[in-house]
């Protein structure tokens, strides 16, 4: 029996054009006033010194405030997923999420196949490269309501990057189950052969613009639905 069904964000239970198209560029916008308005508190401050911790390591320099906002903007022109970027975007789709400036997009087939896993009695996680707090919005913020209190458990890249094997490994150790208890769900190939490695059942979820891959796959959960 699937005890835990886990889910990857964008592209699998999130139109990917939502993040490209409507998160980034927001968090893009507001990036440098929201930076220079709070760089005292705590979240701020610890995600700017990553920030320089990381240039320091890579490149050998040293950078001020302005700098580590430039380099912040450049890493969301470029996707990179570190983690005092995620944090600051976090803090940012908050306002933007509160302000109700948009709501987080999920597909519709989303919540009827929660529904219908925590009927059956299993738990729902999610495992996304955005931050923990990045995946609570925009399911606290969804187009289909609060589904937050659905979800058991979240997962980011402080366990390890989604190409990983050792990542779904400690998922598993975390959840304390074992691999086989649990089914990933993702777009990306890479991440379901890392989670099939670690061995979890996988699923390719095929959405529009999605390239078909060697697993199997399916264009809707409520297909998925009818094996529980």
């Amino acid at each position: 029996m699937i005890k835990l069904f886990l889910f990857d964000i964008e592209g699998t239970t999130t139109d990917i054009n939502f993040v490209h198209q409507v998160l980034f560029p927001y968090a893009e916008k507001c990036l440098k006033e929201y930076v220079l308005n709070h760089q005292d508190h705590p979240e701020v401050i610890k995600a700017c010194e990553s920030v320089k911790a990381t240039v320091r390591e890579e490149e050998g320099k040293e950078l001020d405030l302005n700098e580590v906002i430039e380099k912040l903007l450049h890493w969301i022109k470029t996707d990179r997923k570190h983690g005092g970027l995620k944090e600051i975007q976090g803090l940012i789709w908050d306002v933007g999420y509160m302000k109700n400036d948009f709501k987080g997009h999920v597909y519709e087939d989303v919540k009827p196949f929660f529904l219908k896993i925590l009927d059956k009695g299993s738990k729902i996680g999610i495992y996304s490269s955005g931050s923990v707090h990045a995946q609570k919005l925009i399911f606290g913020y969804s187009v289909e309501g609060d589904l937050t209190p659905m979800i058991s458990y979240y997962f980011d890249t402080k366990v390890g990057g989604k190409r990983e094997k050792s990542s779904y490994q400690k998922i598993a150790h975390e959840t304390q189950l074992s691999p086989a208890q649990i089914h990933f769900f993702s777009d990306v190939p890479e991440e379901l052969e890392a989670a099939r490695e670690a061995g979890m059942g996988v699923t390719h979820i095929v959405r529009p613009g999605t390239k078909p891959s060697s697993f199997e796959g399916v264009a809707d959960f409520r297909v998925f639905m009818s094996f529980l």
